[in-house]
């Protein structure tokens, strides 16, 4: 119990990141003060799944749920860090290549037996893929559409529904694998997606290109149901 449910707490802090992240990359926050969040989460999301491994035993169904948990932790602390010090952001943004991949081998690894959290691992994949694009490749924009006031609100609109809110789910007790319950999730990722695209295009600025350095992302931490495990940031 107290592997996953250490994961648990951790995953409630990633919402509240991504949602200030998100608020740094549309111009509501500025990143400086984002950044002792980012160290704070990034730190527990570092300790938490450490204490997890040293406390599994050699159970590899533990290790395996929990060792992404670090990989996702990291950024958190590398970003506060770019926050901080103005630090190139091209290194952050191909390390989030390597995650989008983690993050999307575990979607297909999902979705036969948590078709809920298959979702969730594939919308942080978008998240961190979308990272890449802004800093690792430095493309702000497709054509007129902001990409980097879309990055913003995919953050806001959904990284506490795929943190936060299964982190409370899982806590009490309270989920489902059921087929129809990872339709749904389907569908929530769809309309956000498209909630987001069109409020990228009221609030996004057309005179200017946003700076790829207001990007952040989610983390990802072991849940209840398969041993250890997603889960963002």
């Amino acid at each position: 119990m107290g592997g996953p449910l250490m994961g648990n707490v951790g995953l409630l802090l990633v919402g509240v990141v991504l949602f200030v992240n998100g608020l740094v990359s549309i111009g509501v926050v500025k990143p400086r003060s984002a950044a002792p969040l980012n160290l704070f989460v990034g730190g527990a999301q570092v300790v938490l799944p450490t204490l997890i491994l040293v406390q599994a035993g050699g159970d590899t169904g533990i290790v395996n749920g929990t060792w992404p948990s670090l990989l996702f932790g990291f950024t958190y602390l590398w970003f506060g860090l770019i926050q901080i010090y103005d630090l190139e952001p091209q290194g952050f943004g191909w390390y989030s290549a390597f995650v989008a991949a983690i993050a999307l081998f575990h979607a297909v690894k999902s979705i036969g037996t948590d078709p809920v959290f298959a979702v969730i691992w594939a919308t942080w994949a978008v998240m961190w893929t979308l990272f890449f694009v802004l800093l690792g490749l430095g493309i702000s924009r497709a054509g007129s559409f902001d990409l980097g006031h879309f990055t913003g609100w995919v953050l806001i609109l959904l990284g506490i529904p795929t943190c936060t809110l299964p982190a409370i789910f899982l806590l009490n007790g309270v989920w489902s694998v059921s087929p129809v319950a990872g339709i749904a999730a389907l569908a929530a990722l769809v309309v956000g997606a498209a909630l987001s695209a069109a409020l990228a295009k009221r609030t996004a600025r057309t005179d200017e290109p946003v700076p790829v350095s207001a990007q952040a992302p989610v983390e990802v931490v072991p849940d209840d149901r398969e041993q250890a495990v997603p889960q963002p940031v």
